[in-house]
């Protein structure tokens, strides 16, 4: 064959570029740049939950309105995960008992825990024989109790549910009252002031619950320990929770393998499409690494180096002749 004559540096140069010419687009081609896929792996987030045996927000006016001062209270606040079951609390104001602390609540059982973990939030609590006062009043009790429990439970692929309770009987300023979930209990006592009770509160929605035993709006004018009006909010057994993430993490990382066969849906046209020859491995794998803005000028680059290789060649004929 005329190959068998050229020149050492011809033939050296044809073939190292039809090797190139072969070699190069398949190199290039597989160094496209990755895709993340996302979603795989990811922690699933964690539920949320809360609880208090007691929250109050007070106004305490001082004898005379020598001074306004405000009073913040709470027992046994818990959030995920905790628990607390301290069964007294007492509060220190000044003005108030000439400086001394005094009684807020006390009780046999006072407890609160809060739970949460990827499949289950829940907040409780149990409050039995409390009795609760306000600055000003160390000897007659605002509310009495005898049991009042909350629960909230928001579980992975479940209702949320709320349920909050008061058991037994309830004493207000002194009186004997029977409290009914139909609406708000009013009591007035004449010299002492009056007390607004709502009953076992509870409400939920799609991802949260929360519930209430007890929320009482206080109005008193004491008169004693220089103390002349209480008023404010104070709220017994309370939990709430806000339902995990659980199972619904996975449909993100689908979104992707759903998304991946409409890419192509922009060329349809009004015509059916023919039919295609490559199988259907073949389609997904394309649609998974898409083109590449680089690919006509590695298949001009491959061409040019096939011409180069044609050129030696018919360089190295002319120089034999």
């Amino acid at each position: 064959m005329n190959s068998e004559n050229f020149p050492m540096p011809a033939r050296r140069l044809a073939a190292l570029a039809t090797a190139a010419a072969l070699t190069a687009a398949p190199l290039i081609l597989s160094a496209r740049p990755a895709h993340a896929t996302g979603g795989q792996g990811q922690g699933q987030g964690q539920g949320h939950a809360s609880a208090a045996v007691l929250r109050a927000g007070l106004d305490v006016s001082l004898l005379h309105h020598t001074a306004d001062v405000p009073l913040s209270l709470s027992l046994n606040e818990v959030q995920a995960p905790g628990d607390a079951d301290r069964t007294a609390l007492s509060a220190r104001l000044d003005g108030v008992n000439d400086g001394r602390p005094f009684s807020v609540l006390r009780a046999d059982v006072a407890s609160a825990r809060a739970t949460a973990t990827d499949e289950r939030a829940e907040g409780s609590v149990r409050l039995t024989d409390a009795r609760l006062h306000v600055p000003g009043l160390p000897l007659l009790s605002l509310i009495e109790v005898g049991t009042v429990t909350a629960r909230a439970t928001c579980a992975a692929g479940e209702e949320p549910e709320a349920e909050a309770n008061a058991l037994g009987a309830v004493t207000v300023l002194g009186r004997r009252t029977t409290l009914t979930a139909g609406g708000p209990t009013e009591v007035r006592v004449p010299g002492v002031g009056e007390v607004r009770l709502d009953l076992a509160e509870h409400r939920t929605t799609s991802g949260t619950a929360a519930a209430t035993a007890l929320r009482l709006k206080v109005s008193v004018n004491p008169l004693r320990l220089n103390v002349a009006e209480v008023t404010g909010t104070v709220t017994l057994a309370e939990a709430s929770c806000e339902t995990p993430a659980g199972e619904e993490e996975p449909a993100p990382s689908e979104a992707p393998e759903s998304s991946a066969p409409a890419a192509p849906r922009p060329e349809r046209s009004g015509e059916a499409p023919a039919p295609r020859v490559e199988p259907q491995g073949t389609r997904s794998n394309l649609a998974e690494t898409g083109g590449s803005s680089v690919t006509p000028y590695i298949a001009g680059g491959a061409l040019a180096l096939l011409l180069l290789g044609g050129g030696a060649v018919t360089m190295a004929r002319r120089r034999r002749g």
